[in-house]
């Protein structure tokens, strides 16, 4: 599949232009340019391990420094290209810090849209995946109310794109407006040196409803999975015959499955706001089964908004291994059977068990521009290191971190 699917960079390099030129005889193209982007700080309580907002980071505040302008800090463009009624292309470059510790631009989307009707649009190239209530704005801080949408829950699923084709259908029932997708692709995100990731077979539905102030959006996507994080520590790990082996098929991300499901409701009238989200994540490797869950109220008083939230993410499987039987295995090889149960307790940790209690207050200073203030109580539970990385020797669980976080969101 792979293979007949052009890259999206490619794909409108030659179909853009080749339309363009072709409709040029009819009408001249309609191009628009817009952006977005958010500069943010960042402080953390916690010094044995780094609060940030996405796997996909490198550090943030807290081990590597207490204050960190990386966790919240991106810049984005996005181009349109509107052929004629039925075609458009879309290409949206995000620069913000990824798992190579860098701002290199990347490609978040980048597609081909035809309107086969006024209800029915196909698209193929590169889509961001809807998983969230805030799926198509999501890198958008201007958007949503808050510096950041609820890590519990966004910031630990890996998989954000996909390259490959969507079906959507806009439709009525009665008062209440239907927009349903269904799509297909595979992701090969860039990382860090050697460390690659594949996410094939990408395949899911999303439908939302809405209906006067209320809306509501549910989402299912599956895809095959697989990675070299963890290689050494799983291939040391075979070399203790059988029992080592088992331990390296059950948790290595080589070829296995993964599963999201989400469901997100949101009531604005205007004046105010309520919403919540649950999810699910299950794979078949090291990332475990979670459930996570949040709700979060506003209130717009002229260009303030204040805020609260409440989040949570917990394990709903195992989270612990007990490793290889060390008893009967010689001291020389024993020790080394302790280290690699110790590397694997490490990797378990990373399954996220956490609550945040959050208080912000969002200023919309200028038009197209607003002030956030956001204070979170962050709490890592069960052993679990929680969302938090670059843990230490010395990080505890069940100790909680105070976060407050700054950021100026703009569009223009």
């Amino acid at each position: 599949m792979q293979q007949t699917i052009l890259r999206p960079t490619l794909f409108l390099s030659v179909l853009a232009l080749g339309m363009a030129g072709a409709a040029q005889a009819q009408e001249r193209p309609l191009w628009s340019v817009s952006g977005f982007g958010t500069v943010g700080a960042v402080h953390s309580s916690e010094r044995h391990a780094d609060y940030t907002a996405s796997v996909m980071k490198s550090k943030g505040a807290g081990a590597s420094g207490s204050w960190s302008a990386d966790v919240d800090s991106r810049l984005g463009m996005q181009l349109d290209l509107n052929l004629d009624k039925r075609w458009s292309a879309v290409v949206q470059l995000v620069s913000e810090q990824g798992l190579d510790n860098s701002y290199r631009p990347r490609i978040e989307w980048a597609n081909v849209k035809y309107q086969v009707t006024p209800e029915l649009a196909l698209r193929v190239g590169r889509v961001a995946l809807p998983v969230f209530l805030t799926a198509d704005y999501r890198r958008v801080g201007y958007a949503y109310p808050w510096v950041r949408p609820p890590v519990e829950g966004y910031g630990v699923i890996p998989v954000t794109n996909s390259d490959g084709a969507d079906a959507t259908l806009h439709w009525s029932l009665g008062g209440t407006r239907n927009t349903s997708q269904l799509f297909y692709g595979y992701d090969n995100p860039k990382l860090a040196g050697a460390l690659t990731a594949h996410a094939r077979g990408i395949v899911g539905v999303s439908h939302v409803s809405e209906r006067g102030a209320f809306s509501v959006r549910v989402n299912a996507i599956q895809a095959e999975v697989s990675s070299n994080l963890g290689e050494e520590l799983f291939r040391a790990l075979d070399g203790f015959g059988p029992a080592g082996q088992a331990i390296s098929r059950r948790w290595e991300m080589d070829h296995k499955r993964m599963r999201v499901a989400n469901i997100g409701v949101n009531y604005d009238p205007g004046d105010w706001f309520v919403m919540a989200e649950a999810g699910r994540l299950n794979t078949d490797f090291f990332f475990g089964a979670t459930r996570s869950a949040y709700v979060s109220a506003g209130w717009r008083w002229n260009a303030w908004t204040p805020y609260a939230t409440l989040a949570t993410v917990r394990a709903r499987g195992a989270s612990t291994d007990p490793g290889l039987p060390l008893a009967a295995l010689p001291p020389q090889a024993a020790a080394i059977g302790a280290a690699l149960n110790g590397g694997l307790a490490t990797l378990l940790s990373s399954i996220p068990q956490q609550d945040t209690a959050s208080v912000g207050l969002r200023w919309d200073l200028v038009q197209n521009a607003a002030l956030k203030l956001q204070y979170d109580r962050v709490t890592p539970r069960h052993g679990s290191r929680g969302t938090l990385i670059n843990q230490t020797p010395d990080f505890r669980s069940d100790r909680t971190a105070h976060v407050v976080s700054v950021a100026l969101d703009f569009v223009y």
